[in-house]
């Protein structure tokens, strides 16, 4: 019989994603050792791509990642927005250069880019949690692992994604189900696409296409649209969730089906959309104890202005900074044995945060709802408040989380 086995750690982060390996090595830059601890047997590099936009790229700069992950990837110019109304079609273009640095970046590139910095051992995988409680005496939290390890940390981070246990250990609102979902996936081109740096997003009535070039070989799609009971039969067979999106684009531009029909089936995923609600995010208590959330496990969004990975990344960054900021005050950033310091550096955190996330989680919830509506009434009230509330609708993109 194995013996249990016992340990007393500073910091450990819950999930090994993009949200917890990027506070992982924000804390590292600070000269803070982390315990990763994350579920999976190794890196969980599957996902497809994400917008990395100007705000994701300053972290990622700061984080010191940001140059290994430029050289593989291509530079946006600009957005080509297409409105299908019948036999009719619109555009609109918007030039990045009003925006910034935008570009497409590869899931498993960006999670290896994070870990490759970190110090060997600071991940350990196939590491779940049981259970989750403070200590009667100290109220650090203490973890029991799913091989029997017991855990007792000075500071808990949950970085664990949209079904967080340590979200939950904090009472939080339950994530909303939202009434679109999406598929994506990747589509391969050995002799080179030869799309145009854009990013082209199609929408015909409750219906969007995305698309955008990866590399001179790759390009990454998605379609959101509305949920119907039947989508449930989609969740893992590939090609059904293939055959159930071409019906989706019935009446898209051929070269879009295209894409979608030429996919590779094995990067095919399809989800429910969650997101936490904006009011929740306003109320909501990220500490307790010593024990915070970052990522999805804080705020998970829709996927409608792009800022789910770059957001969690900037999570990271100003976690890491409140925490070595008010360390370093009290002389005490060695060694974390002061739970009040520890537990005002997550508030200055959480407060710093906040309504970053409320306007992130509002303008996402409305753009997503615009798509969603059939009710002309309620697209125009969505468009009031999104014109009344985010008059500069790529504010978002252009926000500076700080440095370490």
């Amino acid at each position: 019989m194995d013996r249990a086995i016992f340990e007393d750690l500073d910091v450990v982060i819950v999930g090994g994603g993009i949200c917890g390996l990027a506070t992982a090595l924000a804390l590292h830059r600070k000269g803070m050792k982390s315990v990763v601890l994350e579920k999976s047997e190794s890196l969980r590099a599957a996902g497809g791509a994400i917008a990395i936009q100007p705000n994701g790229w300053k972290a990622l700069d700061v984080l010191g990642v940001g140059s290994k992950l430029r050289p593989s990837t291509i530079l946006l110019q600009r957005i080509r927005e297409i409105f299908l109304n019948g036999s009719e079609q619109q555009e609109e273009i918007i030039s990045y250069s009003n925006i910034g640095e935008t570009r497409w970046v590869k899931r498993s590139d960006l999670i290896e880019a994070l870990a490759q910095d970190l110090p060997l051992g600071t991940i350990r995988f196939g590491c779940k949690i049981v259970s989750l409680k403070l200590d009667t005496n100290t109220s650090f939290p203490i973890l029991q692992l799913n091989n029997g390890t017991t855990i007792k940390a000075k500071v808990l981070i949950g970085c664990d994604g949209a079904n967080s246990v340590v979200a939950d250990f904090l009472e939080l609102k339950p994530k909303k189900l939202h009434s679109s979902c999406g598929v994506r996936g990747f589509t391969y081109f050995p002799n080179g696409h030869g799309f145009a740096p854009e990013f082209v997003q199609t929408i015909r009535d409750n219906s969007m296409l995305g698309l955008a070039p990866v590399t001179d070989n790759l390009a990454f799609w998605f379609v959101n649209h509305q949920w119907h009971p039947q989508d449930l039969k989609a969740f893992k067979d590939p090609k059904i969730i293939k055959q159930m999106t071409l019906e989706t684009m019935k009446g898209f531009p051929k070269k879009m089906i295209d894409v979608v029909q030429n996919c590779d089936l094995s990067t095919l995923t399809f989800s429910h959309l969650h997101y936490r609600a904006p009011w929740d995010i306003l109320l909501g208590q990220f500490r307790k104890g010593t024990v915070t959330v970052a990522g999805d496990s804080m705020h998970v969004m829709t996927p409608s202005i792009g800022q789910g990975g770059s957001t969690g990344i900037e999570d990271a960054v100003v976690l890491a900074r409140c925490m070595a900021r008010k360390f370093h005050a009290n002389n005490d950033h060695k060694i974390f044995k002061g739970q009040k310091i520890i537990e005002e550096a997550m508030d200055e955190y959480v407060n710093s945060r906040r309504m970053r996330l409320v306007q992130l989680s509002t303008q996402s919830l409305l753009v997503g709802s615009l798509l969603d509506s059939s009710s002309l009434l309620v697209k125009l009230i969505i468009l009031v408040l999104l014109g009344a509330l985010f008059r500069d609708k790529f504010a978002h993109a252009r926000y500076n989380c700080g440095c370490l």
